[in-house]
């Protein structure tokens, strides 16, 4: 069955750098496109990036762009976010998700906190 675990966050400062990862098996990994999103406390889920399959184009919400990079390593069926200059704004659970066989499938989350 689908499943995606993510990992790698926590507490950082303002203006620190995280990279988060998801490693993904079921599925065939490299043929989807693979999203980043994020719910901070009482708002909604938010889309943060996109990753295509090959040829590969990427995506990010305008609140990140410039600041965060979603990559993608095919061999290892992971799907990373690396986040830069990070604000207290991008405090949230990041959630990694795809979309199989017209099924959204999400991991646990992991809990990032930019707080000095």
């Amino acid at each position: 069955q689908v499943q995606l675990v993510e990992s790698g966050g926590g507490l950082v400062q303002p203006g620190g750098s995280l990279r988060l990862s998801c490693a993904a098996s079921g599925f065939a990994f490299p043929l989807y496109a693979m999203k980043w999103y994020r719910q901070a406390p009482g708002k909604e889920r938010e889309l943060v990036a996109t990753i295509t399959r090959a040829p590969v184009s990427t995506n990010y919400a305008n609140s990140v762009k410039d600041r965060f990079t979603i990559s993608r390593d095919n061999a290892k069926n992971t799907v990373y976010l690396q986040m830069n200059s990070l604000k207290p704004e991008d405090t949230a659970v990041y959630y990694c998700n795809c979309r199989v066989a017209g099924y959204d499938y999400w991991g646990q989350g992991t809990q990032v906190t930019v707080s000095s």
